[in-house]
């Protein structure tokens, strides 16, 4: 069905990041890839020539895209014509990030970005699609108030996030509201990007520190539990959390060490038994509206007690679950686990793909 295909652009397209992008977008059932941009020196390449020895995905360059002439990503009109929306994996400053994504809106052309540029900005949906699908009502608004016809800017959240957002969400949504939580993460390299940290810092080494993960991890959850009030997205009021992010030698996979305490009385607070039933029956509109993208099971628990394990466990569900184990009571708050995701798939590109699925099937898309 390739006439039916969207036309989509890749923003950023010779990093990491744009490189997953367009490996996974290759036989995509709704979209493909007609346009590429990138920095101004690889802009007039074709795309094989300006990855040529640092395609780093593992397979071969998509033959589709291989031969596509690089653009310059900050001429947003050159893009006019060639793609319907396009996603953004930009590496540059916040403010330059954030000035160009707006310039591709305000030309028409809807932005699915990766970038934490507009993370903050009030009537920006950050998505998670399972959790907070409902914020895309907000998108109207952002239209308005900028004077934007097509265009509009949709993020999604930090990497980090997504080892712990759905398990939390769950339970919220089952009526067990969590007080406070502890979060430690241990961040695989994919997430600082490509050539990233220097191999001499990370063979036989943990970095206790990562720059402004700990904000972003603290943070962003209670956007993402907002709701839309008028013309913006209203933060939630909790949980609170704590956390510490670290860098550990593994390629894929980010994982975290979660401490939760409940907001309930001693005899309301939910039994492991049923902790772990919210978690596996867990599904929502990705699930319901059967996105290509989706996990069947966007919760995986698993009881063996040396589980989840970045190696073994990062590619369940594609790469889109949320990975579960050691579930168990806690001696300071109520319950601890460990849980993964995958940082470079549900974490970045094909999170980014799944919102633009949601968007698709929402009708986003329509009239572009």
């Amino acid at each position: 069905m390739e006439n039916n295909r969207i036309e989509v652009g890749v923003l950023g397209a010779t990093g990491m990041v744009g490189q997953r992008y367009i490996k996974l977008l290759e036989n995509h059932p709704w979209f493909r890839v007609t346009y590429v941009a990138a920095s101004p020196r690889s802009a007039g390449k074709p795309y094989r020539e300006a990855v040529a020895n640092r395609w780093l995905i593992g397979a071969d360059i998509p033959s589709d895209v291989a031969d596509l002439t690089v653009q310059d990503a900050n001429d947003e009109k050159a893009a006019l014509g060639k793609c319907k929306f396009v996603f953004s994996a930009l590496e540059m400053s916040k403010d330059e990030i954030k000035a160009l994504e707006e310039r591709y809106a305000a030309q028409g052309i809807p932005v699915v970005s990766n970038a934490s540029a507009n993370r903050w900005t009030s009537d920006v949906p950050m998505l998670v699609p399972e959790i907070n699908h409902s914020h895309l009502d907000v998108i109207a608004e952002q239209k308005k108030n900028r004077g934007w016809d097509k265009g509009f800017i949709v993020v999604k959240p930090n990497c980090s996030l997504q080892t712990y957002m759905m398990p939390l969400h769950a339970l919220i949504q089952a009526g067990y509201p969590v007080k406070r939580m502890i979060v430690t993460t241990e961040q695989a390299v994919s997430g600082a990007g490509y050539p990233g940290v220097p191999s001499f810092d990370m063979i036989d080494n943990i970095v206790p520190y990562i720059g402004g993960e700990e904000e972003k991890t603290e943070k962003e959850c209670l956007k993402i539990l907002g709701k839309v009030s008028g013309n913006k997205i209203e933060n939630a009021a909790g949980p609170l959390v704590s956390s510490t992010c670290t860098r550990v030698p593994v390629i894929d996979g980010h994982t975290a060490i979660v401490n939760l305490e409940f907001d309930l009385p001693e005899d309301k607070k939910p039994s492991l038994e049923e902790i772990e039933r919210v978690w596996t029956s867990y599904a929502s509109v990705p699930q319901e509206l059967k996105l290509p993208s989706a996990p069947e099971r966007p919760i995986v628990v698993r009881h063996e007690e040396n589980r989840p394990q970045p190696r073994r466990d990062r590619e369940t569900e594609k790469g889109m679950a949320c990975v579960i184990g050691r579930l168990r009571k806690c001696n300071v708050f109520d319950v601890k686990f460990v849980a993964l995701s995958h940082n470079t798939k549900r974490g970045a590109a094909m999170g980014g793909i799944l919102n633009a699925e949601l968007l698709k099937a929402k009708g986003f898309f329509d009239n572009l």
